[in-house]
């Protein structure tokens, strides 16, 4: 019955992922068919039409007031999990699997804004700040691509993990180092310090989304690339990202996400706006939780990527002549992500 209902859902997103209206569309589907999924447990979890309104249209968006960007609820739920990141079978799969996307994605962006790169290190001479960087999950393929990577995260065991990992590749032990440390934090010994930022499955884990931008864009060099991937705030990623991922098959533990705290694209487009961004690329995602792949499709109704660029000073040269400037290195000995 779960594998039934989860191909329903999948299929009913491949053949609407084209079309702008599919929430209402999913709106007629729910209300003509009152799901009863049984779960593992033996219990029925009924989401019908009503329970989804009640539990989507009564939340609102709300910027918290603290000076920290840091959810201290937040990061509870993943310390438990902080000895879990590099099991590829385990409750973090659906990252490793978002390499395969994620990786080319910053790769060819950054390419194809530069005219020079180095053949086995593209990216080397770029300096990359990964932002909520967990166990160094997409830090070691940028890594291994040549760039120099620089991973924050406000958990102390998520950086033991990622630099006991790194340290059997030594030289990724050289490219990357790691720092237990919120982003704001680093503002201040940082301004102007990237190239790069990467923030990936962050901006729906913060407590105050616009200090998080305005964070970015003060370490961030001018013409500098912000990179972020998120989940929307649609009834279609409430039943995908929430229902049917945590729930039902458990991809993610239950409690990993909280609806209210999914950015629309519209929302997050704005906030990067207002802070001296100009958003270049939104593509949406899609994970297959049968074949556990993800993919590019048009509707952003789910998962989606964004690039955006910080407006530069006047003739001051781009952060991607990196690529061009700096010095070939050797390539790692260690296989990379898709190079």
């Amino acid at each position: 019955m779960e594998c039934a209902a989860v191909y329903f859902l999948f299929q009913y997103v491949m053949k609407q992922e084209s079309e702008p209206s599919a929430d209402n569309c999913l709106r007629g589907t729910l209300q003509n068919y009152n799901w009863q999924i049984q779960l593992k447990s033996g219990s029925t979890l009924p989401v019908s039409k009503t329970e989804i309104k009640s539990s989507v249209f009564t939340v609102k968006r709300l910027f918290s007031t603290s000076h920290s960007s840091v959810d201290s609820k937040e990061m509870k739920k993943f310390q438990l999990l902080a000895h879990k990141w590099w099991d590829e079978e385990g409750e973090y799969s659906a990252l490793h699997s978002m390499n395969d996307i994620r990786v080319p994605f910053i790769r060819d962006t950054l390419l194809n804004m530069s005219s020079n790169y180095h053949l086995g290190n593209p990216l080397s001479g770029v300096k990359i700040l990964d932002v909520g960087c967990g166990g160094g999950l997409l830090s070691e393929p940028l890594g291994r691509l040549g760039a120099s990577v620089t991973g924050i995260d406000p958990l102390e065991d998520n950086i033991r993990t990622a630099d006991q990992h790194k340290s059997f590749d030594p030289v990724l032990a050289k490219r990357i180092q790691y720092k237990s440390s919120s982003l704001e934090e680093i503002v201040e010994e940082s301004m102007e310090t990237f190239d790069v930022i990467v923030a990936s499955e962050v901006v729906e884990h913060v407590a105050d989304l616009e200090m998080f931008i305005k964070c970015c864009s003060r370490v961030l060099k001018p013409e500098g690339s912000l990179f972020i991937t998120t989940i929307n705030k649609t009834q279609l990623s409430y039943i995908l990202g929430i229902v049917v991922a945590e729930k039902i098959m458990g991809i993610v533990p239950e409690g990993t996400h909280e609806w209210e705290k999914f950015v629309p694209p519209e929302e997050l487009e704005r906030l990067l706006e207002s802070n001296g961004f100009s958003v270049k690329t939104v593509n949406g995602m899609l994970y297959n939780p049968l074949s556990g792949s993800w993919s590019w499709m048009e509707s952003t109704s789910v998962n989606y990527a964004m690039h955006a660029v910080k407006s530069g000073a006047w003739g001051q040269s781009s952060p991607t002549d990196a690529l061009s400037e700096s010095e070939s290195e050797q390539p790692s000995a260690t296989a990379g992500t898709a190079v």
